[in-house]
């Protein structure tokens, strides 16, 4: 055998041993970790399939987000009205809810558990759920509280009562959604969950509507413990469509400020007001609004860290000679976060 030939079969046997390994290193990997490995391309080649001008908002390097949040929210409600002769007219508000919560998002998939101090221990008794939805075109955002928290000064005629948590009972659900008209380049997720980076300054012009409805009643405890305490049940309904203008500012590479506002008008409403089974009812077609304004100022601390503060509030101006409910919906949310 030549010297050729056997340095020849040498590396014939060198490269046939390295296949088997390298095939059986792959082999090794389980399919566990072949399906993993898919599934996180997949949601990379997701993440980064931008819907906006790229040279205005992009996503955010990093692929796991971690953010510490701290909520407080509240709601108040004006009504009066006039039920056989007898001016009623009440203020009141709501305990405010403040939660802690803990969130982990992975290339756009959250994960998150939020704690009321003051629920876990038996001072906060109301329910509240909120729902926010952000996109590039469309956006939501939802409420529903049930309270027994409502308390403030109510007048009958000349007559000044208190009210105490646990003599009325409420129940409200508030939605706004609108429409960005200039989505390529405005972005509320920019402001609102950090999931994308504004680059440069850019506002919008935006459509949508409104909706504020539900219920406050005497509690049957009220009654029972004041048989004089009369019979009343508010009821709100009113439904608004309208325009408005939203912008981010852009300062450097540290700053975004962020400023919306989409007022309304009610087009049709089904308030009412009844006192002892006697109802008056608004004028189902009048002419008043519904406000959505949205704050946010985000600092970032490049390349991982940033902090911020946002307020999103929902307020009614709704008048009428017969029946008139107000209510001021209001969420500030502090954060601070870190991508890796």
């Amino acid at each position: 055998m030549g010297k050729k030939t056997l340095i020849i079969i040498i590396l014939l046997c060198s490269i046939t041993f390295t296949g088997h390994e390298t095939l059986f290193g792959l082999y090794a990997q389980t399919p566990h970790k072949q399906k993993r490995a898919l599934v996180d391309s997949v949601l990379t080649a997701r993440y980064y399939r931008s819907p906006y001008d790229t040279n205005y908002v992009v996503r955010p390097e990093g692929r796991l987000t971690l953010k510490l949040r701290l909520n407080q929210t509240g709601n108040d409600i004006h009504a009066r009205g006039t039920v056989n002769d007898i001016y009623s007219k009440a203020n009141l508000h709501t305990s405010h809810k403040t939660t802690l919560a803990v969130a982990a998002i992975y290339r756009g998939i959250a994960l998150g558990i939020a704690v009321n101090p003051a629920k876990l221990g038996g001072v906060y008794k109301d329910y509240e759920f909120n729902l926010n939805y952000y996109s590039s075109r469309l956006s939501l955002d939802a409420s529903y509280q049930r309270s027994n928290s409502l308390a403030g000064d109510t007048k009958r005629n000349d007559e000044l009562h208190q009210l105490e948590p646990g003599d009325v009972t409420m129940k409200i659900l508030n939605l706004a959604g609108y429409y960005t008209f200039n989505h390529r380049r405005f972005s509320y997720p920019a402001a609102f969950t950090q999931s994308y980076i504004q680059r440069r300054s850019a506002g919008s012009w935006l459509a949508g509507f409104s909706y504020q409805g539900g219920s406050i009643e005497t509690s049957e405890e009220l009654k029972k413990r004041n048989e004089k305490a009369p019979d009343v049940r508010i009821y709100a309904g009113h439904f608004g469509i309208g325009g408005g203008y939203g912008y981010n500012w852009v300062l450097g590479n540290s700053w975004l400020l962020h400023f919306s506002m989409l007022p309304t008008f009610v087009v049709y409403n089904r308030n009412n007001f009844t006192v002892n089974g006697e109802r008056k009812r608004a004028q189902h077609m009048r002419f008043n609004m519904i406000f959505n304004e949205r704050v946010a100022i985000v600092r970032f601390f490049p390349p991982r860290y940033f902090a911020g503060v946002t307020l999103a509030m929902n307020n009614s101006v709704f008048d009428d000679d017969v029946v008139v409910v107000n209510q001021n919906k209001w969420r500030v949310r502090a954060f601070i976060g870190m991508r890796l």
